[in-house]
């Protein structure tokens, strides 16, 4: 159920972060997402620090920054709202270049674009240096529920099948001479997604069938696959979660 499906993010190098379990990678992932949240929004040197952490995993990764970069414009539209903050903020207030901003929504704002990047960049690094593949085996380890990885990788599996299943309809359409693109079109739209649909259940049946026929007890093999992460892998890992930590310690304390 693994094979042959990349993904775009996915950088494919060799570099010691690649080389690593998927599991210790998620661990260490969100970890470090959760020392970010946890950080006070007051204290800007330690986004700073958390900034730091991840162009160091990503030169190790040999993944290059401008990539980190132009990928993690896709949080812009989640953000945009972040901006009005400061004008529609209470509290005190301060001037700057004519404009009255509230302080307590200048903060906000900050709060919101540099902890949402950040989230954004770190689950960058764990995507361009793991396969999806690898994602659902290391949840797998993580004992994350077997109903969620078993979905997920159905989804991976049939995700590139749907959307030539759908390209084929459209060509199907327009070679008779239908291109719904308009509003008042929308009733084609619907139609070509519906027949999607059933096409997708009925196909989806039929793979569970054979599936049962073969076996299956309601648990995809990805754990087969290798032997897990080593103390040392585990070791090396909890670098960055550790020196998150710190960080969000110190700035707790301070």
């Amino acid at each position: 159920m693994g094979a042959g499906h990349s993904h775009a993010l996915f950088v494919d190098r060799r570099s010691p972060v690649h080389d690593l379990a998927p599991e210790v990678k998620i661990a260490a992932s969100v970890l470090f997402t959760v020392a970010v949240v946890a950080t006070p929004r007051e204290a800007l040197w330690a986004f700073g620090g958390y900034l730091a952490v991840i162009v160091a995993v990503a030169l190790t990764a040999r993944i290059g920054l401008r990539w980190l970069a132009l990928r993690s414009l896709i949080e812009l539209p989640f953000i945009l709202f972040a901006f009005a903050l400061p004008f529609l903020g209470h509290g005190e207030r301060v001037h700057w270049l004519g404009m009255s901003l509230s302080v307590d929504g200048v903060y906000g704002m900050w709060n919101i674009i540099a902890k949402g990047t950040l989230g954004v960049l770190s689950s960058l690094l764990l995507a361009g240096t793991t396969t999806p593949r690898d994602l659902l085996l290391g949840l797998d380890r993580l004992r994350c529920p077997a109903m969620i990885t078993v979905i997920a990788t159905f989804m991976l599996r049939y995700l590139d099948v749907l959307a030539g299943e759908g390209r084929r309809m459209r060509v199907a359409q327009r070679s008779r001479g239908y291109d719904p693109r308009f509003l008042w079109q929308i009733k084609g739209f619907a139609t070509g997604i519906g027949a999607l649909f059933l096409r997708a259940f009925e196909r989806g049946e039929r793979v569970y069938l054979a599936m049962i026929s073969r076996g299956y007890e309601g648990r995809i093999p990805l754990a087969l696959a290798g032997g897990g992460a080593t103390a040392r892998q585990w070791a090396a890992a909890a670098t960055v979660p550790v020196v998150a930590g710190a960080i969000a310690t110190v700035a707790l304390l301070g």
